[in-house]
């Protein structure tokens, strides 16, 4: 999927607008793993920008990394990808080295397509006082999707990132742009978080 791709969509779903509070917030990024760099290369450069402006506006930033231990961790992915999970301690289950993260860093571990189930996130947010996330990442009608949804159930107010989220194809990450757009996030993108932080 290319950088444009992503980014032509933001006006054609955008329902409501709102920018994010940087007093309450914190972003999330989303499994940017070796295993997903086909599809986390195209977003890097507008992901690590909106890390970039997030830092400045004292937003903190938390990686999530998905991974499988044990056959026990499995639950349906095995099943559904018939097998082909990431495993713990491979290169594929490793962080992206060109992402912008720093020492201090929250990294998430998580074995399933939400960043909620299992990994304490939602008691680390509440404690660090944050009610906002703003959702970025791999895969955009996956783990983004799953984790933005839960995150909204859970009562947090969501931003839903255009052009920092990628999938494998570019009707899905549309068809995930519009469902986000109708029920559950607003949408952003770099360049409107930019006017919003700076």
């Amino acid at each position: 999927m290319s950088k444009s791709s992503s980014s032509s969509s933001y006006d054609k779903y955008e329902v409501r607008k709102r920018n994010p509070n940087p007093k309450s917030c914190a972003l999330l990024v989303i499994d940017m793993q070796n295993y997903f760099s086909s599809m986390a290369s195209t977003i890097l450069t507008n992901l690590n920008t909106t890390i970039t402006l997030c830092r400045r506006a004292s937003i903190p930033i938390i990686f999530t990394r998905h991974s499988h231990k044990s056959p026990s961790d499995h639950g349906m992915l095995h099943e559904w990808w018939s097998g082909d999970l990431i495993t713990d301690g491979t290169v594929e289950a490793d962080l992206i080295t060109a992402l912008d993260r720093k020492e201090g860093d929250m990294v998430v571990e998580k074995s399933t397509y939400s960043a909620f189930r299992k990994t304490g996130l939602e008691d680390k947010l509440v404690e660090m006082g944050v009610d906002e996330v703003i959702v970025t990442g791999v895969m955009t009608n996956l783990c983004c999707e799953t984790t933005a949804r839960e995150a909204f159930i859970r009562g947090f107010r969501v931003f839903f990132s255009t052009d920092a989220t990628a999938t494998s194809e570019v009707d899905l990450h549309e068809a995930t742009l519009k469902n986000m757009a109708y029920g559950f996030a607003y949408l952003v993108d770099s360049h409107c978080l930019k006017q919003a932080l700076d």
